[in-house]
């Protein structure tokens, strides 16, 4: 049963600014999401753009926002199929269990200057 949903929408601005900010980068992503947005050439921006739209989109669909949890608890990768996912870590996984989640889907897009993240969770619904 779903029992969290959440989208989120990040302008590729945001993290233009946030190139500038010694540091900035390494607070809220992994290195592997890093390495894997660097790998992407001329869609870095986006790329890092469509992962914090899928950390705050997993900020929601829990019903609490990011309030108590590490940005980097979070990471979001792509599968080998290119299907992105998200382990979860912390805080994050704290977050997750606390509402009885069992699995979460991640959904991601990007076009032009904007990325887009859907997360849904599932669990049995005793925790909700």
């Amino acid at each position: 049963m779903i029992i969290g949903i959440g989208i989120d929408i990040v302008h590729s601005s945001r993290m233009e600014h946030w190139r500038t900010i010694e540091g900035i980068f390494h607070r809220y992503f992994h290195e592997r999401e890093l390495s894997d947005a660097r790998s992407r050439g001329s869609s870095f921006i986006l790329s890092l753009s469509a992962r914090f739209a899928a950390k705050e989109a997993f900020g929601k669909a829990v019903g609490t926002g990011l309030r108590g949890m590490q940005l980097r608890d979070i990471q979001v990768f792509n599968r080998h199929n290119g299907q992105p996912s998200m382990w979860l870590y912390g805080t994050a996984l704290e977050a997750f269990r606390r509402i009885g989640g069992t699995s979460l889907h991640i959904s991601l897009t990007h076009e032009r200057d904007n990325a887009v993240a859907v997360v849904i969770i599932e669990g049995d619904g005793s925790d909700v």
